[in-house]
């Protein structure tokens, strides 16, 4: 019995020692291992959230060619509410007082003043004395500082210092816990590979000091970094895809209010990748022949007609992405700004006079007039009210074109054939064809900058000038495309890829979108019309007959466009534009385009090739198109391209004859025909205002090179010439009309221009 109670003593005893030697090491851990980490859990010390962003997408060609990516940056952030109030607790301690500056601001349109706190100098004694020590101090925007301590006080972090070395990053991460609000952080900013090249499409991304934060986004947050966000092109509308989920980074904080350790991290994530319908190597072919063509303001915008898909789409003078990470310096936004070219605009969705590249839709509003097989004569003028509206050819030669059919009209571009034949179609046929091609209205494609135009109408004068009745006249301007008529690139891209497939589809940017291997969205082509619900195939084939003859066709005023091998279709364009200089003066600046799509049979690609300050669409614009289209559909015969950097194009308003390009030394020079687009007189009862062809440019300013447009016709001959031929880059099926001999139009001039 003694034995039995004796073995429990000692399990109990046993229990007991147990029990204290768990006490004692528990004690040991808390106090002795667990020291560094418990001495700062006071009973002020509290936990900090910082919200970290995540790293925004890629954009992708539809190949997968990257064309804005991330690269790692090391920054310097501080917290200034950190800063002020370690500032204040010193002053506390020293008993004195805070130093303060007025601040004068509006209220209510009433002028006030108050006493805010001089944070710039807490700033420098606080943290700029301690970094002079270490030698990592270096000069800031002390305006900056004060208007961002204004703005956001501690929500967002002030970045003082970004782009730093590695070696300069390890030195910060080693000496800031030693200083109240800075930290040191890596964070993903954007990178263009490509430089200039699609600028306008990609758009820039601003960073977050410049975004204005609402407060319901900021709570909960002690550290709010937002996300870069895009401001112009693709970055900006498709925004919400690539920017990334925001990470969380919780901190533990002592009684002084500074950073002792970080308790838990959820890693940001990657946003979407969104692919573009772009074909990059299209692009860059685009951009090289605007380069290479030296022309200092122009566009080139190539589409897939079965699509509506953009394949490229290049605007000159342009400018590099890359200068806006991770902020432009006010002197190059300035001389952007400033720049009387205005690179920011986007020439491709920017509204322009089309001159005779307009017949086009002009000829198919005919067709649904059901006069496509009307004859009309040129005399070399017509008669509208009071005053005669000449053609180009009377103007240039005192001549005429006589009698012509819709497709040789179009050939020769004869102006009082398109006076007759709008007049006999109406008004009311010319604008529901310009609603069925998507004139007069933004395109639907996936960017800001998309601008409508004018498609004008009796209606669409009613509503802008009260005091103007439409009448025959108007119809006639409106029937070269002069007058109030505005139509962008874009536009006229689609509108030659509509009468290259039969179908008018709204032209678009966004391929897909990609979580990594998941797909998130597909894009699918958004039909906008059938013409073949409108129009009979012997219809649509005489206006695309006539666009072949004015590339094939001896007579026709786009023989520069023409490709040995492929049967290529277009249609010339000049259209009269003035400009100030600087000194205020007017002068002339026109505009020349060339719009075609080949191959003629199953096309592949359509264009709108636009140059300011040419002289004629045939010889300033068309071999800009020959360019493109050729190299373009040598791709699938082994042609390789490989898209290199591109810098920035300077702007000019240098006049140009023609533009010429020069393979293995022996230039190309393109036929510098006359295109007969300029416009006529309009009649004497009509206003001769000029066109609203001045704009603001998208958040920049007024654009400074096109002051104004008329329909008024300019008397101007130009000699023409035939191509220089060489050899293809490829070798398709089909055959091209050549001319056998150095033929010409009636009463027009030709000249041979020899290698």
């Amino acid at each position: 019995m003694v034995v039995k109670y004796r073995f429990r003593l000692y399990l109990l005893t046993l229990a007991m020692m147990c029990g204290f030697g768990i006490l004692m090491y528990r004690l040991w851990t808390l106090q002795i291992v667990r020291h560094d980490e418990f001495v700062n859990k006071v009973p002020e010390a509290k936990l900090q959230r910082a919200r970290i962003p995540g790293v925004r997408g890629e954009i992708k060609d539809r190949n997968g060619i990257v064309l804005a990516t991330n690269k790692a940056s090391f920054e310097v952030r501080v917290n200034l509410r950190e800063v002020y109030a370690e500032y204040v607790r010193q002053c506390a301690v020293k008993k004195v007082d805070v130093p303060t500056l007025p601040f004068e601001y509006m209220d209510r349109g009433l002028p006030r003043k108050k006493a805010e706190p001089d944070i710039v100098r807490m700033f420098q004694e606080l943290i700029i004395s301690r970094l002079d020590e270490m030698g990592l101090a270096v000069p800031f925007n002390t305006d900056s500082l004060r208007v961002h301590y204004r703005s956001f006080g501690g929500v967002i972090p002030w970045v003082y210092r970004d782009n730093l070395t590695f070696s300069e990053f390890s030195r910060f991460a080693e000496h800031n816990l030693g200083l109240p609000g800075v930290t040191v952080a890596e964070r993903g900013s954007r990178l263009y590979p490509y430089g200039a090249m699609a600028c306008h499409l990609l758009g820039y991304v601003r960073l977050p000091d410049d975004q204005r934060v609402s407060v319901e986004e900021r709570k909960g947050w002690d550290y709010y970094m937002p996300d870069d966000f895009g401001v112009a092109g693709v970055e900006k509308s498709f925004d919400k895809h690539l920017r990334g989920k925001p990470g969380i980074r919780t901190m533990q904080v002592n009684e002084r209010g500074r950073l002792v350790g970080e308790l838990s991290y959820e890693e940001p994530r990657k946003g979407n990748d969104v692919y573009l319908t772009l074909d990059a190597r299209i692009q860059y072919l685009a951009e090289k022949a605007l380069r290479d063509g030296n022309i200092g303001r122009g566009s080139v915008v190539v589409m897939k007609p079965q699509t509506g898909e953009v394949l490229a789409m290049a605007s000159v003078p342009s400018f590099d992405p890359n200068r806006f990470i991770p902020s432009i310096s006010q002197k190059d936004w300035d001389a952007l700004r400033d720049n009387r070219t205005v690179p920011l605009m986007n020439r491709s969705t920017s509204p322009f006079v089309p001159g005779s590249t307009y017949k086009v839709p002009i000829a198919l509003a005919g067709c649904l007039a059901h006069i496509q097989d009307h004859r009309f004569n040129c005399s070399g003028s017509v008669t509208y009210g009071s005053t005669a509206m000449q053609c180009w050819i009377q103007r240039q030669s005192g001549g005429s074109h006589g009698l012509l059919s819709l497709s040789d009209a179009l050939m020769r571009s004869c102006n009082c054939f398109f006076y007759q034949y709008g007049n006999a179609a109406g008004i009311d046929n010319i604008t529901k064809v310009g609603n069925l091609l998507g004139l007069g209205e933004r395109t639907g494609i996936e960017l800001d900058d998309d601008l409508p135009g004018i498609l004008p109408n009796p209606a669409w004068l009613r509503l802008n000038s009260p005091r103007e009745r439409w009448s025959a006249g108007f119809t006639a301007n409106t029937s070269i495309g002069q007058g109030k008529v505005l139509a962008s690139p874009l536009q006229m891209a689609s509108v030659t890829s509509s009468v290259a497939s039969g179908k008018s589809y709204k032209p678009h940017l966004l391929y897909k979108v990609m979580d990594s291997e998941e797909l998130v969205m597909e894009s699918k082509p958004e039909l906008r019309a059938d013409l073949s619900q409108f129009f009979d195939a012997k219809s649509l084939e005489q206006v695309r007959k006539g666009m072949w003859k004015v590339v094939n066709d001896p007579s026709g005023t786009a023989k520069g466009a023409r490709i040995p091998g492929v049967e290529v279709a277009g249609k010339t364009g000049t259209a009269q534009n003035w400009r100030r200089n600087e000194k205020g003066q007017r002068v002339v600046d026109n505009h020349t385009l060339f719009i075609s799509f080949a191959p003629y049979v199953n096309p592949k690609y359509a264009i709108c090739i636009l140059v300011q300050g040419g002289k004629s669409g045939g010889g300033c614009a068309a071999p800009v198109a020959h360019r493109v289209l050729e190299q373009a559909l040598a791709l699938d015969n082994g042609y390789q391209v490989t898209p290199e950097t591109l810098g920035e194009v300077l702007g000019n308003f240098n006049p140009i004859e023609s533009v010429s390009y020069a393979d293995l030394g022996v230039p190309v020079v393109a036929a510098a025909d006359d295109d007969g687009d300029t416009g006529t007189n309009e009649p004497a009862n009509e206003s001769t205002d000029e066109a609203p062809s001045t704009r603001s440019a998208p958040n920049i300013r007024k654009e400074a090179d096109r002051e104004g447009s008329s329909g008024v016709n300019s008397s101007r001959a130009v000699p023409k010439a035939e191509p220089v031929r060489r050899a293809p880059l490829f070798n398709r099926g089909g055959s091209t009309s050549e001319p056998s001999s150095p033929s010409s139009p009636a009463g027009g001039f030709f000249r041979r221009l020899f290698r």
